[in-house]
Order: C-alpha cells, then sequence, then structure tokens
C-alpha cells in the first residue's frame, strides 16, 4: 500500500516526501480532532464511581474517625528502628 501511495506522488522525489508528509498530516489531524471526540464517550477511562461501599479498603462503613486519630501529630504513627534526622553515612573522603 504506501509503495503505490509513492509510486502514484507527482513531481520526483521532492514532491514525494511533501506529498507524503501532507497525507500524514492530514491523517493525524483527522484521528485529532473528527475520530478521537467521536469515541471520547464511548471509552471508559473517566467514568470512575466512588460509593459508601466500594471507599478506602479497610474502611469500616459508620465510623467517623478511626481510633486514635488526633492523638499523634501525622507522619508519627509508625516507629521506625532508624534515625531519619541524620544522615549515617560517613562524609567522602578526598580521595576517591
Amino acid at each position: 500500500m504506501y509503495a503505490w501511495i509513492w509510486r502514484k506522488l507527482p513531481f520526483g522525489v521532492p514532491g514525494k516526501l511533501i506529498g507524503s508528509l501532507l497525507i500524514t498530516a492530514s491523517a493525524l489531524a483527522l484521528l485529532w480532532y473528527v475520530v478521537f471526540p467521536w469515541a471520547e464517550p464511548l471509552l471508559p477511562f473517566d467514568d470512575v464511581q466512588v460509593t459508601q461501599e466500594g471507599g478506602v479498603p479497610g474502611d469500616e462503613p459508620g465510623v467517623d474517625e478511626a481510633p486514635g486519630a488526633g492523638d499523634e501529630p501525622p507522619g508519627d504513627e509508625h516507629d521506625l528502628p532508624y534515625d531519619t534526622t541524620r544522615n549515617n553515612t560517613p562524609p567522602p573522603s578526598p580521595t576517591r
């Protein structure tokens, strides 16, 4: 098919290159402005629904707040076995 199009384009190699670029740009514009807007309502990409039953995994219905919420500041809910306030690696030596 592409060979047939290449043979049918006029004006030698420069005309064939320009013609093939125009055909490609026309096909892309047709897809972008006609086909894709027509097909968008048929695709389920933005059809997201969050319901009470299917909300957050592990969330119990009817519970407004998790137990102990508000007792600790945010970010302190886990005890880490290492210090996160300083770098524990030695500084690089000038010889490396």
